[in-house]
């Protein structure tokens, strides 16, 4: 094992631990999966896949990342992608229980910018939470998008909650942005008519994919629904799809084009373990739990590409520390 020190330009202490046997297949990209583990505390983690089947921890399953904004300090939900900026954008959780959302920017995934935090639902000082906040980048329109959930008491008929989610009655949000310096207004983004949690986004030939999460918890439903549309400024339909993701309690779906299927990679969180299922068209739906591996611990977060070129340079960081 090589191991070298990076500091990055928070001036965060960076340990970057990666095995020697990790080579690049000839042609392809390599998938990577950003996430969590316990409660959030000591940040982002990173795993990698060259089958987006079997998924490996970088930096030997230590943070690449550590919290430093929000009172609770915690980095729940890391969402990644980028724009035509190159930069690598992060958006997470930061508390269970704030009116803002953490944010940062990177060029290679280690060399991270300040974090600060975006105030999402600061005009509405009734808000309970901010969860699971979703960046996409829509190239269409060249436009950032955040989705994240929040409840705000009274704003929806109450609905019938098991005794531990008593209060909570989360809807979807958004705000979009360019630049991540001027941001558009805070609107509801969708209202399914039931509690919901987790959006995450993917564009398959012209149309337009969420996956979110059903919340509703009396009855339980605590599945995964699949809606579409063909023009994201119009948004979604209110009908969603039947459970998608099987008996098994499911939240934190994360989306991931493979060849022809769709992937869309999950939290089997009361069974901590994760889950996956596959579709052509996000209709029909297969189980591929069984094929699947993630580190140990992994919890909500994103999956996304990287090329051969990316790939060499987090080898160099690792292995030579260039």
């Amino acid at each position: 094992m090589d191991q070298i020190d990076i500091t990055s330009e928070d001036n965060l202490f960076v340990q970057v631990t990666e095995s020697n046997d990790v080579s690049f297949p000839a042609g392809n990209n390599v998938f990577l999966f950003s996430y969590f583990t316990g409660n959030g505390e000591d940040g982002l983690h990173l795993a990698y896949s060259f089958d987006g089947l079997s998924w490996k921890p970088l930096n030997n399953g230590e943070s690449l990342l550590t919290p430093m904004v929000g009172k609770d300090r915690l980095m729940r939900d890391p969402s990644i992608t980028r724009g035509k900026d190159g930069l690598f954008h992060i958006v997470w959780t930061t508390g269970w229980w704030d009116r803002h959302i953490g944010y940062a920017s990177s060029p290679d995934l280690f060399h991270w910018s300040k974090q600060r935090t975006i105030p999402v639902m600061y005009h509405e000082p009734e808000t309970r939470n901010s969860w699971a906040p979703e960046l996409f980048y829509d190239e269409t329109n060249d436009l950032f998008y955040i989705v994240w959930a929040s409840t705000i008491p009274g704003k929806f008929p109450e609905m019938a909650t098991s005794e531990s989610e008593k209060g909570l009655n989360h809807r979807l949000y958004a705000v979009t942005t360019k630049d991540f310096v001027t941001f558009s207004e805070t609107r509801l983004f969708y209202d399914p008519g039931f509690s919901a949690i987790d959006a995450a986004f993917i564009r398959q030939e012209g149309k337009y994919w969420m996956i979110l999460k059903n919340e509703n918890s009396a009855p339980a439903e605590k599945n995964l629904r699949v809606v579409f549309t063909d023009d994201l400024k119009k948004g979604f339909p209110v009908a969603v799809s039947a459970n998608i993701s099987g008996e098994a309690w499911a939240e934190g779906p994360s989306p991931l084009r493979i060849g022809e299927y769709v992937y869309v990679y999950f939290d089997k969180y009361i069974e901590k373990k994760y889950g996956a299922i596959r579709s052509k068209d996000g209709i029909t739906w297969e189980d591929v739990s069984e094929k699947i591996s993630f580190p140990q611990g992994t919890r909500h977060g994103t999956a996304f590409s990287i090329n051969s070129k990316e790939w060499k340079r987090i080898k160099e960081y690792t292995k030579h520390g260039k």
